[in-house]
């Protein structure tokens, strides 16, 4: 796979997180801040980390779930692996300006 091809899978991953929404926030996951790594590997192999904005999210199932069905759906990735990971803890200063315009913050 060229670098290429890499980048592209990687903003189609982007544009599918986008998509996904605690059903508590009015935000997508990825505008939160909630994913730590996207890395495509060669054979099309996804690894990511992502996080919840609380341990106990009471929605992390669904939102898990429907991350790994629409990150599967894209072009290009064989197979995911996705890590759940509380290290760094999430945190409001993970979000992108417009995450933090649209709930209050700015």
């Amino acid at each position: 796979m060229t670098q290429e091809e890499r980048t592209k899978i990687t903003e189609d991953i982007v544009e599918v997180l986008k998509t996904v929404y605690d059903p508590e926030i009015p935000v997508n996951i990825y505008d939160l801040g909630m994913i730590y790594k996207i890395e495509v590997q060669d054979d099309g192999r996804l690894d990511m980390d992502m996080t919840f904005t609380s341990p106990s999210c009471p929605a992390a199932d669904f939102i898990f779930e429907d991350v790994r069905t629409k990150v599967e759906s894209v072009a290009g990735v064989t197979s995911s692996n996705i890590n759940l990971v509380f290290d760094p803890v999430w945190d409001q200063s993970m979000m992108s300006e417009e995450a933090r315009v649209e709930l209050g913050f700015d």
